[in-house]
């Protein structure tokens, strides 16, 4: 079994137990190991399996044992699971949206993208998926090497809904890990990729203004429905043309703003800037809806946003 490079931080110094042969104590030993081990080169140093499931130690995968020294973060455990993985493996999925910025938790269990062989390898630990990937379709982020932002989009265009594949395509364009000309790019290579439609569908409606995930999913749904599409980060102007505040979302024709308010409106200091900001809005002519995490689902949204717009003098296009 192969023990994995040491990742830095200090050695750790075990002391076996210490056994007697023909009644005399055998002399004690201190055995240096790196950071990270394999679980049997730690028995071999006189870690027992006790001690290595005790709260000193964690398991990464079924051979990677990590001592907490320091506290693990997700970027720390993809770096120590990659010293067990082969050299041409590529965080991917979810796993790459998350460390490339999107709004997205980690996965429970990483994704990686391995080069298909005769037999892909299979870990309890991992999802393993097989792909050919070119040299632009892999980089290397913060010391992991990662798929590129057109390759995770593409790859979760195949696993997550149209509103959800908007919102990770934002936030990957706002954090300048993709452009409209890489993914373009990487979709003319896509042929008979699976997600690849869906892909193609929703890489026109990418925005680089998207502020976070329910901006996103707003958005979405609303130039999914029959109403017009809003433009993001509508900027408020008083009587003299200067700008005093902007919007998530909005109409100017109609002078109509969409706000998400997410928990960090509920801080006292932010609850006094969003009510000046709105009393701003309206003295200058605009309504303002306000969605929270309750309302954000698309009936709500696409509703109140359309009788909004109504009363605001919209009126549908006749087919």
């Amino acid at each position: 079994m192969v023990i994995p490079r040491p990742q830095g931080g200090r050695p750790s110094t075990v002391r076996p137990v210490e056994r007697r042969r023909c009644g005399r104590p055998s002399t004690l030993r201190t055995v240096a190991l790196p950071p990270t081990y394999s679980a049997a080169s730690g028995r071999a140093a006189g870690l027992t399996r006790g001690r290595l499931r005790g709260p000193s130690y964690v398991r990464l995968s079924h051979d990677l044992v990590v001592r907490l020294d320091d506290a693990i973060d997700v970027r720390e455990r993809l770096r120590l699971l990659a010293t067990v993985l082969p050299s041409d493996a590529a965080w991917s999925h979810l796993s790459a949206a998350h460390l490339l910025g999107a709004h997205v938790d980690p996965p429970r269990r990483p994704h990686v993208a391995l080069t298909p062989r005769r037999v892909l390898p299979q870990r309890a630990d991992l999802v393993v998926h097989g792909r050919r990937l070119a040299a632009a379709d892999v980089v290397e982020h913060d010391g992991l090497r990662v798929t590129s932002g057109a390759q995770t989009f593409l790859d979760l265009a195949a696993v997550l809904p149209p509103a959800e594949l908007v919102a990770v395509g934002d936030a990957l364009l706002a954090a300048r890990h993709l452009t409209a000309e890489s993914l373009q790019e990487r979709l003319l290579r896509a042929e008979r990729v699976r997600g690849v439609i869906r892909a193609r569908t929703c890489a026109p409606l990418l925005t680089d203004k998207a502020m976070s995930r329910p901006e996103s999913l707003l958005r979405y749904w609303l130039v999914a429905s029959d109403l017009p599409d809003p433009v993001p980060q509508v900027p408020v102007r008083d009587r003299w043309g200067r700008e005093v505040a902007h919007g998530d979302l909005g109409y100017e024709t109609w002078r109509l703003l969409l706000e998400y308010e997410g928990r960090q409106h509920a801080e006292t200091g932010r609850f006094g800037s969003d009510i000046e900001r709105y009393s701003l809005m309206a003295a200058d002519g605009y309504l303002v809806l306000r969605f929270a995490q309750r309302q954000l689902n698309p009936g709500t949204v696409v509703d109140r946003t359309g009788r909004a717009l109504s009363s605001r003098g919209w009126r549908p296009t006749a087919r």
